[in-house]
């Protein structure tokens, strides 16, 4: 957490007070100091002598995301950390302040946001909504169920996407170009390329096998402005020659953005292969590094 710490530090100068620092430092020091029995916004606000709304709208503002959020990940960190240095499981769960392992499962799903496909293979059943819009990067077409962002691509013509979703969902029940419904997912999408957010956290309804889940967990968990190895991702994972299968896992990834597959590099430190070409993978890279998490 120093890295946010320094980020506290250094984006707050020109929007916080040093007495608002302080306090939002503060509070970072009691969340680091919870084990399993977590402090309410409450509990901490009253620590402080603060009231909850000014603590929960000051540390946002500070830190970029809520008292609950920053603790959470402090957790998922030192659980992450914990597995890495070979602790089990259960030592790991218990060591990061988790009550009980089946939290830990809970925790990633809800990281990840993704339900099982509400549709067989080769998109039969699916009923899509779609829009194209403009973005940083280019044409962004983002697509949703009514369950979840299924697909997302960018390119250089309208026409080109959707026969991109098209194929990707050849025996959907209906694909069709809806403003309205897509207009909260478009949104997210738009807010993080333009580094107004560090991750577009929206439910996703998108087929995967374990594998595919586990790797995409593991890129999610990627701090904005940071990036990992084909390698260290397979590590992290269990598997450590599983690099290609890494790689294959982030070239199917259907809903890139959401899961960050630009976070992962090559071993040798170079971009590798992007879906839509290095040079807009380039620009994600270097538009996260001036808005680090």
């Amino acid at each position: 957490m120093d890295m946010q710490r320094a980020k506290c530090a250094a984006d707050s100068q020109a929007q916080a007070t040093p007495s608002q620092l302080a306090l939002v430092r503060r509070a970072c020091d009691l969340i680091d100091a919870q084990d399993c029995e977590r402090m309410t916004l409450a509990e901490i606000a009253e620590t402080l002598d603060v009231s909850p709304w000014h603590l929960q709208r000051l540390f946002k503002r500070v830190m970029g995301v809520s008292p609950r959020d920053y603790a959470d990940a402090r957790r998922n960190a030192a659980f992450r950390a914990q597995l890495k240095n070979g602790e089990s499981i259960a030592q790991a769960t218990y060591g990061a302040g988790y009550g009980s392992s089946s939290r830990i499962y809970e925790r990633a799903e809800r990281m990840l946001g993704m339900t099982p496909a509400s549709y067989a293979k080769g998109g039969k059943g699916a009923v899509i909504a779609y829009d194209i819009v403009e973005s940083p990067l280019g044409l962004l077409l983002v697509a949703a169920t009514a369950k979840g962002l299924c697909f997302l691509s960018i390119g250089d013509n309208d026409s080109a996407l959707v026969e991109e979703l098209e194929h990707e969902f050849p025996q959907a029940e209906s694909i069709a170009r809806d403003q309205h419904s897509i207009a909260h997912s478009v949104s997210v999408v738009i807010d993080f390329l333009e580094g107004k957010i560090p991750h577009a956290e929206l439910p996703l309804d998108v087929r995967a096998t374990a594998f595919q889940r586990r790797v995409w967990n593991e890129l999610i968990a990627i701090p904005c402005g940071e990036t990992l190895s084909y390698s260290e991702i397979a590590e992290r994972m269990g598997v450590p020659r599983g690099q290609r299968a890494v790689g294959r896992a982030c070239a199917t990834n259907p809903v890139s953005l959401v899961i960050p597959c630009h976070r992962a590099l090559r071993e040798d430190g170079q971009l590798g292969g992007y879906r839509w070409g290095v040079e807009r993978k380039a620009a994600l890279l270097e538009g996260e590094a001036e808005h680090p998490e």
